[in-house]
C-alpha cells in the first residue's frame, strides 16, 4: 500500500493508532508497550500527573524525554496530546490546557469535559462551549464526545481539527456498541473520526477502521490486558489491517453461496 498519512490541522502521523498513559503497573511498562503499539501520538491526563515530578523514574519524566522536550531523545518520538480527563465544566477544561500551553506540550490537545462520573459520559454543551473558546484561542482540538452526528457536525463546524466519537463507556471494553452511528458520523465529516474509549480486544480497532474512522484512541485495553507489550502489538496490527481492509473495499453482501470456481464448462 502506498503512503497512507493521517492529517490531522498541521499535524502528520504515519500511525493511526493513538495510546494513553495511565493504569499501567510502571514506567517500564508503558514505554515498552508505547513502543510495541507503534504509536506516535500518546495521550496524557494533566490533573493526573505531577507535572513537577522529573524524577528518572516518573511519568512525567518519560513524556518529556520521548518527546524531545529535555533535549535527550532515543527511539521513535511521541506527540504528546494533553487532555482534559478529570474536568466537569468548560471553564476547568480551557484552564487545564492553557495550563498545558504554558508547558510547551499543547500544539494539539484532547478536550474532555465529562457530564457524569458514573457512565464518563460527556457533557455535549460544556464540550461545545470549550471547543469554541480553545479553537478561538489557536488550538488543534480533539474533542471526546457522543457518538451523535449532530454533535460531531457542531463541533466540525466550530472548528475542531478531528472528533472522537466513543465506541462505548471509558475503559468497559465493549466494542463499537453503535457502528451505525459511526457510519452515518463518516458519512458526513470532512474531518478525521477518531473512535475514543470502549475498545476491548483487536477486533474492535479492525471493526472501527473497517467501518473507515481514520484512527483509534484506547489506553485500557492495552494496560490492562495480561500481557501489555503482546496487546500493543495486537492492536498495532489490528488498525493497519483494518485501515487496509477499508481501502480495498469489501466484497459485496450476499443472500446465497455464491461458488468460488465457475460451476459452468465443467470437466465430465
Amino acid at each position: 500500500m502506498t503512503s497512507d498519512a493521517l492529517t490531522i490541522g498541521s499535524h502528520t502521523f504515519s500511525s493511526r493508532l493513538f495510546v494513553g498513559t495511565g493504569k499501567y503497573k510502571s514506567v517500564e511498562e508503558t514505554e515498552a508497550a508505547i513502543d510495541a503499539s507503534g504509536a506516535e501520538v500518546v495521550t496524557v491526563a494533566l490533573r493526573r500527573v505531577d507535572l513537577s515530578d522529573k524524577s528518572p523514574s516518573s511519568l512525567m519524566s518519560l513524556l518529556t524525554r520521548r518527546a524531545g522536550l529535555s533535549g535527550e531523545h532515543a527511539g521513535r518520538r511521541w506527540t504528546i496530546l494533553p487532555n482534559t480527563a478529570g474536568c466537569y465544566t468548560a471553564e476547568d477544561a480551557v484552564r487545564t490546557l492553557r495550563l498545558a500551553r504554558e508547558l510547551g506540550v499543547a500544539s494539539i490537545v484532547k478536550l474532555e469535559v465529562i457530564g457524569d462520573p458514573k457512565t464518563l459520559y460527556p457533557d455535549n454543551e460544556q464540550t461545545l462551549e470549550a471547543a469554541r473558546i480553545l479553537v478561538k484561542e489557536g488550538f488543534t482540538v480533539l474533542p471526546y464526545c457522543i457518538d451523535d452526528p449532530i454533535v460531531c457536525r457542531k463541533l466540525e463546524d466550530m472548528g475542531c481539527a478531528a472528533v472522537m466519537p466513543l465506541a462505548a463507556p471509558i475503559g468497559s471494553g465493549l466494542g463499537i456498541r453503535n457502528p451505525h452511528n459511526l457510519s452515518i458520523i463518516l458519512e458526513h465529516a470532512k474531518i478525521p473520526v477518531i473512535v475514543d474509549a470502549g475498545v476491548g480486544i483487536a477486533s474492535d480497532a479492525a471493526i472501527a477502521m473497517e467501518l473507515g474512522c481514520q484512527g483509534v484512541l484506547l489506553n485500557t485495553a492495552i494496560a490492562e490486558a495480561g500481557n501489555p507489550v503482546l496487546m500493543a502489538e495486537a492492536m498495532r496490527e489490528a488498525v493497519s489491517a483494518g485501515r487496509k481492509a477499508f481501502i480495498a473495499g469489501r466484497m459485496p453482501r450476499r443472500r446465497y453461496a455464491n461458488a468460488s470456481s465457475p460451476t459452468s464448462g465443467l470437466i465430465e
